[in-house]
């Protein structure tokens, strides 16, 4: 029988926002066995915003290349809440050029991660951009 161990770590809880059921299936499984954390999904901005106010998640994982600018929108209402505001957006991108500094900051974004991505460097790079320790889960 295999257990799953975490050490020293909190449970996160990750949001993850993708309309691309593959991709959402690839991270939530990276996310929950290589990492230990809880995952939320949703396939809409919408719909992830309206599940990150009843779940409160320890951060935001979404996809850029689903969204028009009007994500941005949704985003930055949703940040008008106060106990919205500390929840950290990790954005992932296959455009990354058109993601000036001054932007990020302005739509308070945490940090980017790069399209296509390593299925197994997922989880290190967002605890890298939270400042989260990272501990592998070992199987017993």
């Amino acid at each position: 029988m295999q257990t799953l161990e975490v050490v020293g770590m909190s449970t996160k809880t990750i949001l993850l926002i993708d309309n691309e059921l593959y991709v959402r299936e690839i991270l939530e499984l990276c996310f929950k066995d290589l990492a230990g954390w809880n995952v939320v999904v949703a396939d809409s901005v919408l719909e992830g915003i309206q599940k990150a106010e009843i779940e409160h998640p320890d951060a935001i994982v979404l996809d850029l290349s689903m969204h028009s600018i009007n994500c941005f929108q949704y985003l930055n209402e949703f940040r008008n809440k106060p106990e919205n505001q500390a929840i950290p957006i990790v954005l992932m991108s296959g455009a990354l050029r058109w993601l000036q500094p001054e932007f990020l900051k302005q739509n308070k974004i945490a940090g980017v991660i790069s399209k296509p991505f390593n299925p197994l460097q997922i989880p290190v790079q967002i605890a890298k951009i939270l400042g989260w320790d990272y501990v592998p889960i070992s199987y017993l």
